[in-house]
């Protein structure tokens, strides 16, 4: 995140000076059925990741912890002034991440949405949610310690999983829409189909490495109910996400952080103290920003 200081020419969105961003992918093949279909973060054959990743030409993409970023201009975003950059920097990645499946599987008015998780993505989900009108918003999480914030994120509702051994009987088929933000494998996930009304959707954002439980396949036709997972977001996602938190005044919770505190802001995120993105600011440009 940060201000252009050179164009390529055949860049047309960009000018120098402009506030802009690459978020989590930084390039694709642009020539595959994905990409024509604005769906570049399933390239199967080009794609680069902005963190540590390789581009055709062996060249390396250095992810938020250099001072310059070159990355070709289709994955840079403009970014509108009405959105400071510590708070845009994170929308790029963990926003687009969950704006992205709640947008594709129709959140909004007439649905009932549940969040799954209530951290650095859950909450982004839980303000998505609430900006775009569903008629409920339930966060669960493990235990009511977020309880309060998740309240003041937008949620209507709160599920603390371990705290009731019959929480999945008393909430079952409530919810249109599920997104879960957790990456362990040991997440209860008969339980949360559980809550899936007829119809309804289990979307997985989160990346756990290892396998999930079983579970009985009946979860899913008895209900005509669909599983399914979501990978960050295109560059247009990213765009009309930030034009939406724009006109809907949606601003992400964050902790600003020097870059020189990275090492630490990461065992910090690992024990869970985040509240609830860190966000790294490299001082060197960002105090000629004025950031």
């Amino acid at each position: 995140m940060g201000t252009a200081v050179k164009v390529g020419k055949n860049v047309k969105h960009l000018k120098l000076g402009d506030r802009c961003g690459v978020g989590a992918q930084s390039s694709s093949c642009l020539d595959c059925e994905e990409c024509a279909n604005g769906e570049e973060q399933h390239c199967p054959k080009g794609n680069v990741g902005t963190y540590n990743g390789q581009y055709p030409d062996g060249s390396k993409s250095y992810g938020g912890y250099a001072d310059y970023c070159r990355a070709p201009g289709h994955f840079i975003v403009k970014i509108p002034d009405a959105i400071p950059l510590d708070e845009a920097a994170p929308m790029l990645c963990g926003g687009v991440t969950v704006w992205s499946p709640l947008k594709k599987n129709g959140a909004g008015p007439g649905k009932r949405v549940g969040i799954v998780g209530i951290g650095g993505l859950g909450h982004f989900g839980l303000l998505w949610a609430k900006a775009l009108g569903c008629d409920e918003v339930v966060a669960i999480s493990r235990t009511s310690s977020k309880a309060a914030d998740a309240k003041k994120m937008g949620a209507d509702r709160f599920i603390a999983t371990d705290e009731d051994d019959k929480w999945a009987k008393k909430n079952s088929r409530s919810l249109d829409l599920i997104i879960s933000t957790v990456s362990s494998p040991k997440m209860p996930i008969s339980s949360y189909l559980q809550l899936l009304r007829t119809n309804g959707q289990f979307i997985q954002v989160g990346a756990p490495e290892d396998a999930i439980p079983a579970f009985n396949i009946f979860a899913l036709i008895m209900k005509s109910a669909k599983i399914g997972g979501s990978a960050i977001g295109s560059p247009a996602d990213i765009a009309e996400m930030l034009d939406f938190a724009v006109k809907h005044n949606v601003h992400p919770i964050i902790q600003v952080r020097d870059l020189k505190e990275a090492n630490a802001a990461s065992v910090d995120m690992d024990q869970g103290k985040a509240r609830y993105r860190y966000v790294l600011r490299n001082a060197k440009h960002a105090d000629e920003l004025g950031v």
